[in-house]
């Protein structure tokens, strides 16, 4: 490969979009889901939290893989599982079929970020990897921007079978660029990679390391700030006030914009600050915002302010900590990146996929259950990051 360009940046970031595109996009349809077939929240909520868990698990084994046969053939076969499963999406009869699909489709998806951000460290270094990253995340928002607004009108004027119509044609068309334009990155391929001895080994030496863990536990508590409000934002903003899908998709792009500014801050600042003071910065910024938003839940619930104004600094820290911890994590691992990689997408999924399922069974009994869990989770971040990472002395 010549080295990387913009070419691929903008490939690596549609694949690593899939996974947010793939819950953003059908949110709005999660009350119809419950009615058309005739279930309950917690239960179609399990479509979210079943595809967060199936996407955690299949990272482990694309990890590995992709060590050892390189990371290309693993896309394309991720790409062409996940095309498959949006089409059993699509004509799912029963809510017990969507959840399967769900689950299919997320071992799919999850070929896009986890090779993903492999390829980022192939091609970029340890260095520029945190930059990239950050751009990388940034015009991912895109997705989660826009696909909640689209997902409402599909719904609205299609029905809900229109949202994995959109998704199929979008992951064939992945599959056309990734045969067209994506190269082998992988420099270094480990025949030993997918030896389960290998594996155990690889995956204690990252939990070992006080900084990856450090910097996991950081991705993964903000991720779960995320992921609860996506889990439960439907329910509250269209359920306790009343707004329209197509509404909803536009104040949740309110809050997307957050983390867009967030990643946007990160990519221009962290060549001059560096990433652990980022990291730093969005860690307190984001416990600060979730408190703020508990406050104004028990004082002032009825305000739909209350809810969008503080989720807009929390996802703006979210997008401060994300790229940063991320390449971080990553960057003492050039040979292992797949390995580790894998790792902290499995722990970071397998942790939002937890958070949602109590978001979910109890956002329909008490409301308040989501922004406890965004200022929980927001209090942790900053609490992990400084006991277990040892920055480096000036």
């Amino acid at each position: 490969m010549a080295g990387p360009s913009l070419g691929l940046g903008a490939l690596l970031t549609t694949l690593v979009a899939l996974g947010p595109l793939s819950t953003d996009l059908y949110l709005p349809s999660l009350p119809t889901l419950a009615v058309v077939f005739s279930t309950d929240a917690a239960r179609v909520q399990l479509t979210l939290s079943v595809f967060l868990a199936g996407f955690a698990v299949a990272q482990l084994a694309y990890g590995a893989l992709s060590d050892r046969f390189g990371r290309r053939p693993l896309m394309l076969g991720g790409l062409l599982l996940y095309f498959l499963a949006s089409l059993g999406c699509l004509f799912a009869t029963s809510i017990e079929q969507l959840i399967l699909a769900r689950f299919i489709q997320a071992v799919g998806a999850c070929a896009g970020p986890v090779l993903g951000r492999a390829i980022v460290r192939d091609a970029w270094g340890a260095v520029d990897a945190a930059r990239t990253l950050a751009y990388v995340s940034g015009a991912m928002a895109l997705a989660p921007l826009v696909g909640p607004a689209l997902g409402g009108m599909l719904t609205v004027n299609f029905g809900w079978q229109a949202n994995f119509v959109l998704l199929a044609f979008f992951s064939a068309l992945q599959i056309g660029a990734v045969w067209l334009w994506l190269g082998e990155t992988n420099a270094h391929p480990d025949p030993e990679a997918t030896r389960v001895g290998r594996m155990l080994e690889n995956f204690r030496t990252f939990l070992v390391d006080r900084n990856y863990l450090g910097y996991l536990l950081a991705l993964g508590l903000s991720y779960s700030m995320l992921f609860a409000f996506i889990s439960g934002s439907s329910f509250i903003l269209i359920g306790r006030f009343g707004l329209s899908p197509a509404v909803f998709g536009l104040c949740f792009g309110v809050v997307v914009v957050g983390y867009i500014s967030g990643t946007q801050i990160a990519g221009r600042l962290v060549r001059r600050l560096g990433a652990d003071r980022l990291i730093a910065a969005g860690a307190w910024l984001g416990a600060f915002a979730g408190l703020v938003m508990l406050a104004v839940d028990r004082w002032a619930p009825a305000h739909l302010a209350g809810v969008l104004a503080p989720m807009f600094f929390v996802t703006l820290s979210v997008g401060l900590v994300m790229p940063n911890a991320s390449a971080r994590a990553l960057a003492p691992y050039a040979k292992m990146a797949g390995a580790a990689s894998a790792l902290m997408g499995f722990l970071q999924m397998g942790m939002a996929a937890l958070v949602g399922i109590v978001v979910g069974h109890g956002v329909e009994q008490d409301a308040s259950v989501l922004p406890m869990t965004v200022a929980l989770c927001g209090v942790l971040v900053p609490c992990c990051y400084l006991t277990l990472v040892r920055r480096p002395r000036s």
